[in-house]
């Protein structure tokens, strides 16, 4: 936020985060009598409306597994043609037997079906996920269906996505009682006379208890629930009322209700507070660099100064030994080359999100356009990875080109596979299916390796960075230096600063992750992703320069250690997080909660280490380029 129109585009970008056009989305228009389809999509867990409220589990179940009973269309379930991203984040979307025509049957109780053998051992699984408090999550014209709820902060009307599968909460704690009744509230809105088009979708689901018989029933008039018994055979009967309301909200701003940002001013003063220090860190590399660097610089290049002074210390005094090459240049050149290939899928990600691209209708859309940047950006991998190889002094390029095409796919393919096996074990329909891990196999053999291979070779074109002053043969002695810069000391220190500029927004991405929260403030993440990358680049290097001045020349590694520091801080509130907001009594969810962190943290590593590496290789050269050496 460098440039004098940083005040402009902090508006452009804050307000892209609320409310705004979608384009390439295309509404549906209806007609009176005109059908209108209600799918089902998987069972997940989610966060009570209290304040001091955990998540109880991380597993999804498919809507139509056998133990729920629901009722099924007279056809069977169909599967509905999903996308990539919205597989790998578990969406499983059917068709349903609910018959619903716009603005008719209007109020109309309607018998869904009658499931007259529900045994107990079903009774208890459905009583578990009642307690662990799992939702249904319905989907209407690319709208899901939701509970509408009060902000207590702002006192903001919003929708909460999903509702409640039955109620465990005041007299229910013991035995939990079974929404067997949905109030459908449809909001339609009416832009020609004849055109009818669906701007909300609400739910209030209840339990009405008595005999379970083929005769609607939508009013619980005796105030029973229905609680299921966990030793002896029962039927359930569903039933359900669609409501038909006309609202003045127009279909391009219908999705502002979900995407509610809660309590905003908390971002606000995250993202001042972040820009402050990138700010204060900015000043204090500059006075370092203007100031102590210029003088050693003008010092050094002095012609008529005596010996004495002209003898070379600090940071001159290891010009011959800094860019000798460092331990294990060929991992430290993958790393990079992968760094670079995520910076650019999230950066582009973000353009698109930012632009209103990524539309919350299209399911998955997210995930789908970073795997594909992810895959397309093959090239900036093996290019990065091959000229900073190259320049480290590497020879074998096709170990490395091979390397970077390999490495961290597969690292991340065996993560994968192992939490896809836990999820298979627990019955999940989260577990990604066998065409879709093929799927990401062909992109990754077949077009990201390939890419990879042709940046490679380009890198190797280009060849090596010509640095700025020659290595001496023989190395130099490192003296000891203080405590705080040894590299775990100075990892942790360092990482302080890019995550206490992130964990704000870092919150609400792990409650959209794991408590199905919706999180579509763009703009706040794009410009704390500006701020992060900016302070991990300034204490990279002024950490590096500490080091330099300490007569520590082994800066390559400690430089992407440095700048991957965050990563640690990461893990550290994963566990907080973990702590404080989840309460996992399965070994499944436990396993997945700490594989998924560890995914985000090593792509944090990789992406901040990068960008700190970076950072540092350009501060060298640029300073050691401007002093001369006899």
């Amino acid at each position: 936020m460098r440039a004098p129109f940083a005040g402009a585009l902090i508006a452009v970008l804050v307000s892209t985060s609320s409310a705004f056009y979608l384009p390439g989305a295309a509404p549906s228009n209806y007609v009176e009598g005109e059908q209108v389809q209600l799918y089902v999509n998987a069972l997940t867990p989610m966060l009570p409306g209290v304040d001091d409220a955990k998540l109880k589990s991380l597993i999804n179940y498919d809507y139509y597994n056998s133990r729920f009973r629901f009722c099924e269309p007279p056809e069977g379930p169909q599967k509905q043609p999903e996308s990539l991203g919205s597989i790998l984040f578990g969406d499983r979307i059917f068709n349903s037997p609910y018959d619903i025509k716009m603005l008719q049957d209007n109020s109309t109780c309607k018998l869904l079906c009658t499931v007259p053998d529900l045994a107990a051992d079903d009774a208890k699984f459905i009583n578990d996920r009642i307690r662990e408090d799992y939702a249904l999550n319905w989907l209407i014209d690319g709208l899901p269906a939701a509970e509408m709820k009060i902000d207590t902060r702002t006192g903001d009307i919003f929708f909460d996505m999903g509702f409640n599968l039955g109620n465990n909460e005041g007299e229910f704690q013991n035995q939990p009682a079974l929404n067997n009744h949905y109030e459908i509230v449809l909001r339609y809105h009416q832009p020609t006379p004849e055109t009818y088009r669906v701007v909300g979708v609400l739910v209030w689901p209840t339990s009405i208890g008595g005999a379970q018989d083929n005769t609607p029933v939508c009013d619980n008039e005796s105030g029973e629930p229905l609680i299921l018994h966990e030793d002896r055979v029962q039927s359930v009967r569903y039933t359900y009322r669609v409501t038909w309301n006309e609202s003045d909200t127009p279909w391009a701003t219908r999705w502002d209700n979900y995407l509610h940002i809660f309590d905003p001013r908390i971002h606000w003063f995250s993202l001042v507070n972040s820009i402050v220090i990138v700010v204060f860190l900015c000043i204090v590399v500059s006075m370092i660099l203007m100031r102590s660097v210029s003088r050693d610089i003008s010092r050094y290049n002095a012609i008529d100064l005596s010996e004495d002074v002209q003898e070379d210390w600090g940071w001159k005094l290891v010009h011959g030994e800094v860019f000798r090459t460092p331990k294990n240049p060929m991992i430290l050149s993958v790393m990079v080359g992968n760094g670079a290939q995520l910076c650019a899928m999230v950066g582009i990600t973000l353009v698109f999100a930012l632009l209103g691209f990524l539309s919350p209708s299209n399911r998955g859309a997210l995930a789908t356009v970073m795997m594909v940047c992810w895959t397309l950006f093959g090239g900036i991998g093996g290019y990065a990875s091959s000229r900073v190889y190259a320049s480290l002094g590497g020879a074998d390029r096709r170990k490395n080109a091979f390397l970077t095409a390999t490495l961290l796919p597969t690292v991340i393919f065996i993560i994968i596979f192992l939490l896809n096996l836990f999820l298979l074990t627990a019955g999940s329909s989260g577990a990604v299916p066998f065409g879709t891990m093929v799927l990401i196999v062909v992109l990754w053999f077949g077009i990201s390796a390939p890419l990879s291979a042709v940046g490679g070779y380009f890198g190797s074109k280009h060849g090596a960075i010509r640095n700025p002053v020659r290595v001496n043969q023989i190395p130099r002695q490192i003296p000891p230096g203080p405590k705080y810069l040894r590299p775990w000391v100075a990892a942790l220190i360092s990482g302080i600063l890019p995550f206490g500029a992130a964990f704000v927004e870092l919150y609400f991405v792990l409650s959209s992750l794991f408590a199905s929260r919706a999180y579509y403030a763009f703009g706040f993440l794009a410009l704390t992703a500006g701020v992060v990358s900016l302070t991990t680049a300034t204490v990279t290097i002024l950490f590096t320069y500490f080091n330099l001045c300490a007569e520590e020349y082994r800066w390559q590694w400690r430089s992407f250690l440095i700048g991957g520091g965050s990563a640690f801080w990461i893990i550290a509130y994963g566990i907080f997080y973990w702590v404080s907001r989840l309460s996992l009594d399965s070994l499944s969810s436990t396993v997945l909660y700490l594989g998924y962190l560890s995914l985000i943290a090593l792509l944090d590593f990789l992406i901040t280490g990068t960008i700190g590496f970076l950072a540092s290789y350009w501060a060298i050269r640029k300073l050691y380029s401007t002093i001369r050496i006899d």
